[in-house]
């Protein structure tokens, strides 16, 4: 886990970093956590997800798209869940 966990912390800070300098373009970046999705890469993991936290591909696609479309650039560096709510790292 620990080489997992630092690419994804090496992954927000890049957003972050990126987010600076193409901000300045009008351009916004943000990561998105699509929740776990049922998915084969999931599989092995679904075991300990909930019935109701497991989500489908289309319902993932679909909502992570609409948090897209409401982002700003207040949003521009930051870490948001599959709802488009702000996760803190």
């Amino acid at each position: 886990w620990i080489s997992y966990r630092s690419s994804k912390a090496a992954l927000n800070q890049a957003n972050r970093t990126m987010a600076h300098e193409l901000k300045r373009q009008g351009t916004l970046c943000i990561c998105l956590h699509p929740g776990t999705t049922d998915t084969g890469l999931s599989k092995p993991f679904q075991v300990n997800v909930k019935k109701e936290r497991l989500f489908p591909v289309e319902f993932t696609a679909s909502r992570m798209i609409d948090a897209v479309d409401c982002m700003d650039e207040l949003n521009t560096g930051g870490l948001y869940d599959w709802s488009g709510t702000a996760l803190p790292f």
